[in-house]
């Protein structure tokens, strides 16, 4: 069931429904099976209480599995495999969320640009569009403004942005068009 509601025929996503079809893809991309997504998917869903569990703090994935994290009861925090229902060694699975920031217990933005912290996804700002994190301005606006002026240093200018977040922005709207 999508965060949003239909709206005219239309099917709607909210912010955590982009977060779980991004990990269900890479999944996928791996060469996990929707079958295999889908039985982790309901194991998760019912050891968080959480209908998109994938979006949340306790969710993390190497890319082969996905990992549901836990107390013990020492307070120290464990891995379950939910594919195998096996524990795993928390370090290797680590570094998978390096390009998400959370807040309380669920991904709060993206860093889609490799993960670097100038160009986040955040819903809470300018209504979910790629920014240059630090000046607030939409990745696609500032490319198309190069575009047109053909210059990074007049269009910083012009932004009160940094030149890195510009070139950035540009690099980034030019990934998204090569995919």
């Amino acid at each position: 069931m999508p965060q949003l509601p239909r709206f005219d025929d239309h099917l709607e996503i909210g912010f955590r429904d982009l977060i779980e079809l991004r990990f269900v893809q890479a999944f996928l991309d791996v060469g996990l099976g929707l079958k295999t997504i889908r039985n982790c998917l309901e194991c998760a869903r019912e050891c968080v209480n959480d209908d998109r569990p994938f979006s949340t703090r306790r969710f993390k994935t190497d890319g082969r599995t996905i990992f549901l994290e836990s107390l013990k009861h020492s307070g120290e925090s464990e891995l379950l495999d939910l594919k195998h229902r096996q524990y795993a060694f928390r370090q290797v699975v680590e570094r998978t969320f390096r390009d998400l920031d959370f807040s309380e217990d669920s991904v709060a933005r993206w860093r889609p640009f490799n993960g670097k912290e100038s160009i986040v996804v955040d819903p809470s700002r300018a209504f979910g569009q790629p920014i240059a994190a630090e000046f607030g301005v939409p990745t696609v606006v500032l490319a198309e403004a190069v575009e047109a002026e053909g210059s990074i240093e007049r269009v910083a200018m012009m932004f009160d942005a940094s030149v890195g977040a510009v070139r950035d922005a540009m690099k980034f709207e030019e990934s998204l068009r090569s995919t």
